[in-house]
C-alpha cells in the first residue's frame, strides 16, 4: 500500500480545505503585511543571501524565506535576512536545505538505484518539488534532497530488500503518483499565502481541468472570476505546441479520485466565498465614463449569458 502523501502534506503544511489559510504565526510561512517600500525586492534578497533566482524562488515556495505583501509587491523585510545570514551553518545550511536533485543524484544520495527510487516517488512516498519537460517531450521530476535524506532516516527499511507488495501491485497497475503529489505540494504552497476567499478558491480551481471545473462551477461569471484569479502553478509556460500540452496534463488531475477531492474542496471554498461576498453580476457592473444601465433597457446578451445572479 502506498503512503498516503496528502496526509503528510496536511500534517506539514496544513488542510487542503477553505479554512484560514495561513501558518502558524511565526512559522517560517508566515506572511505580514508592511508599509509600501518596505523591505527588498526579490531579486536584491536573493542577492543578499547569495542565492541563485531559482533557488530563491524556491526557498520562498518551501517557506524557508519569508515574504510581505506591500503595495509595491512582495518583499522580503532586512529582519528576514538577518535571520537568514545569522543563523547557524549560513550559508551552507540554508543551500543545503534547497538541494535539488533529479533521479541519478537522488539514487547515489540514497546509496539506491535509480529503479528503486523511481518506483518510491510513483507510490508517493515523497513529493517532487519541481519538473521539467526535455526535448524529448518527457516530464524530468525533481526532488528536494533534504526530503530524501528524511525518508531514509524514517523509513530505512525501503532502502533495501524487496519492495512492499502493496506498493509492488500498485505498480504493475500503473499507479504514477509523481505528478499528484507535486499537485498537492504546489497547492498547498499557493493556499498559504492567501485568506481571501476567492482567491483561495481560485488556487483549487487551478488543479481542474475545464470540464471538471464547470460542473463544480455552474455561474461564468463565478468561473470567469476564478480564472482571474487563478494563480499559475509553475512560474514559466511554453505558448503553445507539444511542451505547452505536456506541461498542461501535468498541473491539471486526472485520476478520478484527486478530482474528487479538488471539486469537493473547491464546493466547500465556494461556499465560504459566496458568504463573504458575492462575485457582482456584470449588469450591476459601471460602464465606463461612470454611465450606468438604465433598469428599463433589456438585459439582452448579458441576461442569455449569465442568467440571474
Amino acid at each position: 500500500m502506498t503512503v498516503q502523501m496528502y496526509a503528510e502534506l496536511k500534517e506539514r503544511q496544513g488542510p487542503l480545505g477553505p479554512g484560514p489559510a495561513g501558518p502558524e504565526p511565526g512559522s517560517a510561512e508566515e506572511s505580514v503585511s508592511c508599509g509600501e517600500g518596505e523591505g527588498l525586492a526579490f531579486g536584491a534578497a536573493a542577492r543578499a543571501l547569495g542565492l541563485r533566482v531559482r533557488e530563491f524562488e524556491l526557498a520562498v515556495q518551501l517557506g524557508e524565506v519569508r515574504t510581505v505583501r506591500t503595495g509595491a509587491g512582495p518583499r522580503v523585510e532586512q529582519a528576514e535576512l538577518t535571520r537568514l545570514t545569522t543563523a547557524e551553518g549560513f550559508p551552507d545550511a540554508l543551500v543545503a536545505r534547497l538541494r535539488v536533485v533529479g533521479t541519478a543524484d537522488g539514487a547515489e544520495l540514497l546509496g539506491i538505484s535509480q529503479g528503486r527510487l523511481t518506483r518510491l516517488a510513483r507510490g508517493g512516498f515523497f513529493a517532487p518539488v519541481r519538473f521539467y519537460v526535455n526535448r524529448y517531450r518527457a516530464v524530468v521530476w525533481l526532488y528536494r534532497a533534504a526530503d530524501l535524506t528524511e525518508l531514509a532516516a524514517r523509513q530505512p527499511e525501503l532502502l533495501s530488500g524487496r519492495t512492499p507488495p502493496g506498493l509492488s501491485a500498485a505498480l504493475a497497475a500503473g499507479e504514477d503518483r509523481r505528478a499528484e503529489t507535486w499537485r498537492a505540494r504546489r497547492i498547498e504552497q499557493l493556499l498559504a499565502r492567501t485568506e481571501e476567499p476567492w482567491a483561495r478558491a481560485a488556487v483549487l480551481a487551478a488543479a481542474l481541468g475545464p470540464d471538471d471545473l464547470a460542473s463544480v462551477v455552474d455561474d461564468l461569471h463565478e468561473r470567469g472570476r476564478l480564472r482571474e484569479l487563478r494563480p499559475a502553478l509553475i512560474r514559466i509556460r511554453p505558448d503553445g505546441g507539444p511542451l505547452r500540452d505536456v506541461i498542461d496534463r501535468t498541473v491539471t488531475a486526472d485520476d478520478p479520485r484527486e478530482i474528487r477531492r479538488y471539486r469537493a474542496a473547491l464546493t466547500e471554498a465556494l461556499r465560504f466565498a459566496r458568504a463573504d461576498r458575492s462575485v457582482p453580476c456584470p449588469e450591476d457592473t459601471p460602464r465606463s465614463g461612470g454611465r450606468h444601465r438604465s433598469e428599463d433597457r433589456p438585459r439582452g446578451l448579458w441576461r442569455r449569458l449569465f442568467g440571474r445572479c
